[in-house]
């Protein structure tokens, strides 16, 4: 728990990991406690994901114009829709490991929202009621994986460490407006992506009442709801992640995430 001054408080004497139980219930077991009467935690400890045991990692594609044009595809009529193994879950300062083999891993820094209560068939003016809470997600791509090899993007999305998520779960009511804020992302202390979530194509309320008209969101589900324009692929030349590299986002708001990129060189050929 983040307490008045912005010190990580520790929880662990209340509570164990945040659980879908525990965003269903709208964190009312939390409302009462006094984050000064905690202790702080120490500053080397690993931060986990803010959400464990996730269901499922809903992702929205090409949701901002100008990244929709630097990776030459056509700005979309209704949002794409794919999914990210939840196998790709990580911390937010954990290592980003890079599959045998990648050539063209990039970085995309994305707005997260976790659902904290069952949503079916939602309208986009209830959309809100259903949201525990947001997050920063890096929603890491290999790109000849997802879209050189056939098929779904699904193969380039959900590699292991692919999705550093948090540090922070914020609830709605701490976001004044979830319709701007200002997303950046910098890889090796170059400003690669900065952009405003008033950009979206498709806003937070809208994905969420989109969504569950094809399935239904449980809470501890996450969107991704995608990433504003910078990307690797958009440069010219295009560039990619390589072992050494330091990724370093953030949004207003929700916290920032570091991590270090390294190869795993293992590859089991069949």
């Amino acid at each position: 728990m983040v307490d008045r001054q912005g010190r990580y408080r520790d929880l662990h004497g209340l509570i164990g990991d945040f659980t879908a139980a525990h965003l269903a219930g709208n964190f009312t077991s939390f409302r009462a406690i006094d984050p000064d009467r905690l202790p702080l935690l120490d500053e080397l400890v690993r931060i986990a994901p803010p959400v464990a045991r996730v269901g499922k990692l809903i992702c929205v594609g090409l949701n901002y114009v100008d990244h929709a044009r630097e990776a030459g595809m056509d700005i979309p009529s209704e949002p794409v829709v794919f999914m990210k193994a939840t196998s790709s879950i990580c911390g937010p300062c954990d290592d980003v490991l890079l599959p045998p083999g990648s050539v063209k891993s990039d970085w995309e820094v994305e707005l997260g929202v976790i659902i904290g209560r069952p949503a079916h068939y939602v309208h986009a003016k209830d959309a809100m009621k259903h949201v525990a809470g947001l997050c920063v997600i890096n929603d890491v791509s290999e790109r000849s994986y997802q879209l050189e090899r056939g098929g779904q993007w699904d193969k380039g999305k959900g590699c292991d460490t692919f999705a550093p998520l948090g540090p922070l779960l914020v609830t709605p009511d701490e976001i004044p407006d979830v319709s701007n804020l200002e997303l950046w992302c910098d890889v090796n202390g170059k400003r690669m992506q900065a952009g405003n979530t008033r950009n979206m194509i498709f806003d937070v309320p809208f994905l969420v009442h989109y969504i569950s008209q094809f399935m239904s969101l449980q809470p501890g589900d996450i969107i991704s709801t995608g990433t504003p324009p910078g990307v690797g692929m958009g440069q010219k030349p295009p560039l990619a992640l390589k072992p050494g590299d330091e990724i370093a986002l953030g949004i207003q708001g929700l916290g920032e995430q570091r991590q270090r990129v390294y190869q795993v060189l293992q590859r089991n050929e069949a």
